[in-house]
């Protein structure tokens, strides 16, 4: 048995000790069982592993005892990139994900206006821009069903949406305007919006007309979905924001017991932040609580390319996604090159390859400029040329992808939104988290919840099939990408872990590291990836503290 020494100090660590019994124990660095059956928590930490005879010896009155019945425990899942505050507040309203057309999704706009109180707003979420197949996307394509009626429908990028006349009339917004990141209003010939808003400054202007929730509304939305997240399988998440009063949530959360997630949270850097601004993102790292930091910065470098806000090396068929988000690259790079030497890693939401190549020239130009170990990392990657792979793995930028995109938004013959943009050639190099593997890289997978869902088994499940989750006997975007069920459960265990500098002590079943864990009723290296989003998470600990439990336990 490998322990630490007498019964692990339980009297002394702090919080209740959690025996687990009748294990399989499932290694993720070489996908085996361990031979051992059973783990011993103290502290907060895995203290001791063995038998279920040698483990149980050291359980006292103060020990929770738990047999798992056979049940798979891996270490915890680990989301590489999400955003819970937002995302909870987004989707409390009419989710528009189901809709396959333009009909369905007046019908639906028409069901939940029928619910709603005279001149409340109407808010939708998860907007498939294919719906509107041909046809502009703008939100005279929805009347009558919106005539009169204050809305907010956020596309499924969460990068764009559409307002309705109404909400654009209680906004003042009835024209273009100028901003200072790659934003928009769109307006027609004539300058009259079209209700379509590109970019979060642009959406901004109409989200401030809309009313409200209460903070103590947002808490108990924030808690619920982080709630069901741990019910998931989930122990932890790089959350990609810290907007609005998401620190205080999670301060609120933390202080109450109730955060069942451990949060690693980066805060934005728009265009525009001056040397005050830099100096406060780079001050307020490693803030935080027992449960979640303050841990790098998030930048963005471009949109997405089913908005045409992405940059491209050469436009869409639509002659857009031609520009950065940053209106003077330059900038971004300078920024980028402050906060390396200051210490701070970079997340880069960049999707196209124009925008992937700049921020792989400006992490090596500050690599250039010392000798300081970070570890940054580009957000999302959708579409890449052969020779940019191998700039990851010697730059040691590590790869942030989310494969259900792939999965549940573009279609293996094209005819999706995102692949007609950008032609054959590019939608070809969709999500190429294979070749980006082989290259060396270290891949992280994550969900960018709320813009798909976030179960993790669903995430690893859609890495390995690459089919869309609706309807898995369609074929599936570039099966030649697809990874193996042990490098999917290594996406959300040991390589959040190591993008984290966290690999001593996460992502791992060893005595030392942190006792957050994940134990499933079967195997999912063996279960089959269609099948794997159904498999039960029987146990979630956090901490040493069970977030989750199945009735069967």
């Amino acid at each position: 048995m490998r322990a630490l020494p007498q019964a692990l100090d339980f009297a002394r660590a702090g919080r209740d000790p959690l025996v687990l019994l009748s294990a399989r124990l499932l290694d993720p660095v070489t996908g085996e069982l361990l031979p051992d059956t059973a783990l011993a928590v103290s502290g907060g930490r895995i203290a001791a592993l063995g038998d279920d005879r040698q483990i149980r010896s050291l359980a006292d009155s103060s020990t929770t005892v738990i047999d798992l019945k056979g049940a798979v425990v891996t270490p915890g899942l680990v989301d590489g990139h999400l955003h819970p505050v937002s995302g909870a507040e987004l989707t409390q309203g009419l989710d528009l994900s189901g809709c396959a057309g333009l009909e369905e999704v007046r019908e639906a706009l028409a069901r939940e206006f029928r619910t709603l109180a005279p001149g409340a707003w109407l808010h939708g979420w998860g907007l498939d821009p294919n719906v509107f197949g041909d046809r502009p996307i703008e939100a005279a394509a929805l009347a009558p069903v919106l005539d009169g009626v204050p809305a907010l429908l956020q596309l499924f990028d969460a990068h764009s949406m559409l307002a309705s006349p109404r909400a654009l009339e209680l906004a003042g917004v009835d024209g273009p305007r100028r901003f200072d990141q790659a934003a928009e209003i769109v307006c027609d010939e004539a300058g009259r919006p079209t209700g379509l808003l590109l970019e979060d400054a642009a959406c901004e202007l109409v989200e401030r007309a809309a009313p409200r929730p209460t903070h103590a509304e947002r808490r108990a939305r924030l808690a619920a979905a982080l709630r069901s997240m741990a019910a998931a399988g989930l122990t932890g998440g790089h959350a990609m924001d810290a907007n609005g009063d998401s620190l205080a949530l999670y301060t609120d959360l933390d202080a109450a017991g109730e955060l069942p997630l451990r949060l690693r949270v980066a805060p934005w850097c728009q265009p525009g932040t001056d040397a005050d601004a830099l100096r406060a993102l780079i001050e307020g790292q490693s803030t935080g609580g027992g449960l979640w930091r303050t841990e790098g910065v998030k930048l963005f470098m471009d949109g997405t390319i089913d908005n045409g806000t992405a940059w491209l090396e050469r436009p869409d068929c639509h002659g857009e996604s031609t520009h950065a988000f940053w209106p003077d690259p330059d900038a971004y790079t300078r920024i980028v090159g402050e906060l390396h030497r200051a210490g701070v890693p970079t997340a880069t939401h960049a999707i196209g390859d124009a925008a992937v190549r700049h921020v792989l020239d400006s992490v090596d130009k500050a690599l250039a400029a010392g000798d300081r170990v970070v570890r940054h990392r580009i957000e999302h990657i959708e579409t890449v040329p052969d020779d940019t792979l191998r700039r990851f793995a010697e730059l040691g930028v590590v790869a942030s992808m989310q494969p259900t995109h792939c999965c549940d938004f573009t279609r293996a013959d094209h005819t999706d939104n995102w692949s007609r943009r950008l032609g054959a050639e590019r939608a070809s190099r969709a999500w190429r988290c294979r070749d980006l593997w082989d290259s060396g890289a270290t891949v992280v997978l994550g969900s960018d919840w709320p813009i798909a869902p976030y179960p993790p088994l669903a995430v690893m499940a859609g890495a390995r099939h690459r089919r869309p989750s609706r309807d898995l006997t369609q074929p599936p975007h570039g099966p030649d990408q697809a990874l193996t069920a042990l490098e999917a459960l290594q996406a959300m265990t040991i390589n959040p872990a190591y993008a984290a500098g966290e690999e001593h002590e996460a992502g791992r079943l060893a005595v030392g590291h942190r006792a957050d864990l994940t134990a499933f009723a079967d195997n999912p290296l063996t279960t089959p990836a269609a099948d794997l989003p159904e498999l039960p998470v029987v146990l979630t600990v956090l901490d040493g503290r069970p977030t989750h439990r199945s009735p069967s336990l």
